[in-house]
């Protein structure tokens, strides 16, 4: 034994002090996670394989490495194999999350998720130094200054592109049909997430935009319906609830918005392996536009928490939903907190419409199809390069035996707009084509209403 002793090294000793650890913890848990485990049995030989690799990692690698870190990298490369959504949150990561969802961070104000180990941008956020600076959804992130983006964890890079309000960065960008990378210099600054806004349209017609759905974006989009009305001096004809370009956030608000427009039925339910993943919402019975037209803007940059609204309105034939087809964000991500500071955001559930669809890797197909739409300057709706059934390791679609995809009542095509210079009279045909369409549809349809009363 104390040849042993003698012949064990500090690396050895480190070595060995995990495998009995881990050994142990095998033995000890086998029974707890047995009654969890679909076939009753811990995968053994493949635990033995990741101590041996940790083994030869702590022992052979050309520098030394902490343990901290190995496991750190584990956990992130199991979860990265599962889907694009799920990954593990360090503390700063996760103070990040958190910070973001409040509607308040530093940073340039673009929702991203990861492809093939790059950045890509899912939709810009509305009046943030991003979508000043011309970046659009879908764009292709392949440069942080002067750092590649291939290689980095999205945590890693989101820290990077996120700092000191007043300070450059430069991102390298990769847009379809662009032939050469684009180069943007955007100045951080605090993002302060407006998530409604609301104006009049025309006498009698209302306009809601919502630009990310965050904790109290129901109560907001309530005090804006008032507002509207109170301007309008009583009950509106009907109004355009634009979600175009909206990357989606917490589920509860979106639950909020689409209830704020149904008096009674389910407005969206998830299905999961746990219990508690298994959740059905119910709509109350009001509805603070008093039943007048609604028309619903969408388009590729609208994802999750906006297709949830989407899918409702249109299954209830609530609201006419027009634009392009959505992201397809039907997963639901639950963030489970440990207890050293970290979180996990782990898929564990998909969206479900009111009819059963699925919105997974197939989005929200529109009633009336706009098609190559611009709106303004940003050109922010032609997205075709990037879906949810884009991004590796997906979820899948899940149809009904007898689904098959919606077809759509209407299509409009439309060339690229006026300049901007050529709307300086107001005309909302050339500011923004797919909102004049809307409004449109609204004046047509009162008068349909008008002359069946």
């Amino acid at each position: 034994m104390k040849g042993i002793t003698r012949n064990l090294t500090p690396r050895n000793l480190v070595v060995l002090v995990f495998g009995l650890t881990l050994g142990i913890l095998i033995s000890l848990g086998q029974g707890v996670f047995a009654e969890r485990s679909e076939d009753r049995n811990l995968p053994l030989d493949e635990l033995r394989t990741f101590s041996e690799v940790f083994a030869k990692i702590k022992q052979d690698y050309v520098e030394p490495v902490e343990d901290k870190t190995l496991l750190e990298n584990a956990i992130k490369g199991m979860l990265s194999g599962l889907d694009p959504h799920s990954s593990y949150l360090i503390p700063e990561d996760y103070e990040e999350l958190q910070a973001g969802t409040s509607g308040e961070f530093g940073g340039l104000g673009i929702e991203v998720g990861m492809e093939n180990g790059f950045v890509k941008v899912i939709a810009p956020i509305d009046d943030t130094p991003a979508q000043r600076a011309g970046v659009e959804a879908g764009d292709l992130v392949i440069r942080l200054d002067d750092t590649p983006v291939k290689g980095m964890t999205l945590s890693e890079a989101v820290r990077v592109m996120r700092g000191a309000p007043g300070t450059d960065i430069t991102l390298t960008i990769i847009r379809d049909g662009v032939e050469k990378p684009l180069k943007l210099t955007i100045t951080r600054d605090v993002i302060k997430v407006v998530s409604v806004k609301s104006r009049m349209l025309d006498r009698g017609y209302g306009y809601v935009r919502i630009s990310q759905f965050q904790s109290h974006t129901g109560e907001n989009l309530r005090d804006a319906m008032t507002a509207l009305k109170k301007e309008n001096g009583g009950s509106l004809k009907g109004m355009v609830l634009d979600l175009r370009n909206n990357p989606g956030g917490v589920l509860s608000a979106a639950v909020a918005v689409a209830d704020a427009f149904l008096k009674k039925g389910i407005i969206v339910y998830t299905e999961g392996r746990m219990d508690d993943a298994k959740l059905t919402f119910n709509a109350k019975p009001t509805d603070i536009l008093d039943g007048a037209a609604l028309v619903v803007l969408v388009n590729g940059g609208s994802a999750s928490a906006s297709e949830i609204v989407a899918g409702a309105l249109k299954d209830h034939k609530r609201g006419i939903v027009m634009g392009s087809k959505t992201f397809g964000k039907g997963s639901v991500q639950t963030i489970l907190p440990m207890e050293n500071g970290s979180a996990l955001k782990l898929t564990t559930a998909r969206y479900y419409t009111p009819k059963g669809s699925s919105i997974q890797a197939k989005g929200i197909e529109p009633d009336i199809v706009l098609d190559n739409v611009k709106v303004a300057n940003v050109d922010p709706t032609d997205v075709d390069g990037l879906q949810e059934a884009d991004l590796t390791r997906h979820l899948q679609e899940e149809l009904l035996d007898d689904e098959v995809p919606a077809d759509s009542v209407g299509k409009i095509k439309e060339g690229k707009p006026a300049s901007k210079k050529n709307s300086k009279n107001g005309d909302l045909a050339t500011e923004d084509f797919a909102l004049y369409q809307a409004l449109n549809l609204l004046k047509g349809i009162t008068i349909l209403q008008n002359a069946r009363s």
